[in-house]
């Protein structure tokens, strides 16, 4: 009995560090930041570089279980860090303004070890069932901040306000809790803005309704995540956002385009009738939604976004290839531009840019490549709900300066580091189902 106990027993392993960075992520409210340090360092961060040191340490070794060899997905991660060291040497070689140089090193330190989380995931998740945790987790996670934040659309009460840890200050970062459009508050959860709170609802709406099919397909239960599911998707409708509302029709064409026929119509059926119920339940909620698409080209944001066009075009043309410096395009300096591939042309320039588009056309390129040669149907699945979540990234890298916001960051790059893991694990599992040589 202590034999099988000991058997079933999962020991730590890197899958649990990046569950630990998850928690850090997505649970601890963004507003707190470590109290004994100079500079802005949220904990996730901490535990971010942490990891970064750890594969480090792992890859000079060949016992710590930690993947090797080529990979598309950590390749592109480690051509994006090429870029974003190349901008700092060539910003701080030439003279900074004292804010900007400040501003400027403490964005290497966020970068570096985000881009070290997503590195560390592509080699540390090694097999199906501990991707499956990590995934199963971020859907947890997701519907918490979901559930925080309905709760903020619904009553008007942070509940995230009363978290306190000690260690951790909370930090004004000039966002509004519960900002208004329309009739409605704009909730945010535990993030620091609606639209990052839309963007992380709508990147866990595919992996809700994955894991609802395949506990249907199973026979066992289903009903947490059809909760799960109906947190994030009203979760994503309450943040009023055109981010939220574009990430989760990538999700429903994805959707569409992998999911067998019957499940397709399940999807179909079940998605608007859930649209309508909202829709009823919270009178107005429809018709503010069609506005902030109706009236898109007389709406004062979109206006505000594209006014900038020419101001920006102007930066870009002072540094075209490696930009004026990460992080030193301060909103409260010069203007705030709510376009990531534009401000990265700006802050990293031309080579910036096409590592950024590079890595996730990499991850992409990765998820696809599963779908392909996987025959596991829940590996197949997985890998269109990663699709869904890094496409979904991509679009918010046009509607808002995604790099800006940490939790959006760091799970973009989190999903990103498990487009290569599960590459990797597809690759593997192939090889190990393919006859051995004849003796």
């Amino acid at each position: 009995m202590t034999t099988q106990r000991a058997h079933v027993r999962q020991r730590a392993d890197g899958a649990t560090l990046v569950c630990v960075y998850l928690l850090a992520l997505l649970i601890i409210p963004a507003r707190l930041v470590l109290s004994f340090v100079p500079m802005t360092l949220p904990p996730a961060l901490v535990v971010a570089l942490m990891l970064g040191v750890l594969w480090l340490s792992a890859q000079m070794v060949d016992t710590l279980g930690m993947g090797k060899g080529r990979n598309v997905v950590r390749f592109a991660i480690g051509l994006y860090l090429a870029a974003h060291l190349a901008t700092y040497a060539v910003a701080t070689r030439r003279w900074l303004p004292t804010d900007e140089l400040t501003v400027a090193d403490s964005s290497i330190v966020r970068i570096t070890a985000t881009i070290a989380l997503a590195v560390f995931i592509c080699d540390a998740v090694r097999t199906k069932e501990r991707l499956d945790k990590v995934l199963k987790l971020i859907l947890g996670c997701a519907a918490l901040i979901a559930f925080v934040g309905l709760v903020q659309f619904g009553l008007g009460v942070d509940l995230a306000s009363y978290v306190s840890v000690p260690g951790l200050r909370t930090q004004e970062n000039g966002y509004a809790v519960m900002e208004s459009r329309s009739i409605f508050r704009r909730p945010t959860g535990t993030t620091n803005h609606p639209i990052e709170y839309g963007l992380i609802c709508a990147m866990a709406v595919p992996l809700g309704a994955h894991y609802v099919f395949r506990a249907r397909d199973e026979g066992t239960p289903y009903v947490r995540w059809l909760l799960c599911l109906a947190l994030v998707g009203l979760g994503a409708m309450t943040a009023l956002s055109r981010t939220a509302i574009l990430g989760m029709t990538v999700a429903g064409v994805i959707m569409v385009i992998t999911l067998p026929r019957r499940q397709r119509i399940t999807a179909a059926v079940v998605g608007g009738g859930f649209f309508l119920g909202a829709a009823v339940a919270v009178p107005g909620l429809f018709g503010t939604l069609r506005g902030m698409f109706s009236n898109i080209e007389d709406d004062p944001s979109v206006k505000a976004r594209t006014a900038d066009y020419a101001a920006a075009a102007e930066q870009i043309d002072l540094n075209p290839w490696l930009g004026r410096g990460f992080g030193t395009f301060l909103p409260t300096k010069y203007t705030i531009l709510d376009n990531q591939f534009l401000l990265t042309l700006i802050e990293n320039g031309y080579l910036g840019l096409f590592a950024l588009i590079g890595m996730f056309l990499a991850a992409a390129y990765a998820v696809v490549r599963v779908r392909m040669i996987s025959k596991d149907e829940h590996l197949r699945g997985l890998a269109a709900c990663v699709l869904s979540a890094v496409l979904a990234g991509g679009i918010a890298s046009i509607t808002f300066d995604l790099l800006g916001f940490g939790v959006a960051t760091g799970l973009v790059f989190a999903y990103i580091g498990l487009a290569g893991a599960m590459l990797r694990i597809a690759r593997e599992e192939r090889s190990s189902a393919e006859p051995g040589p004849a003796a």
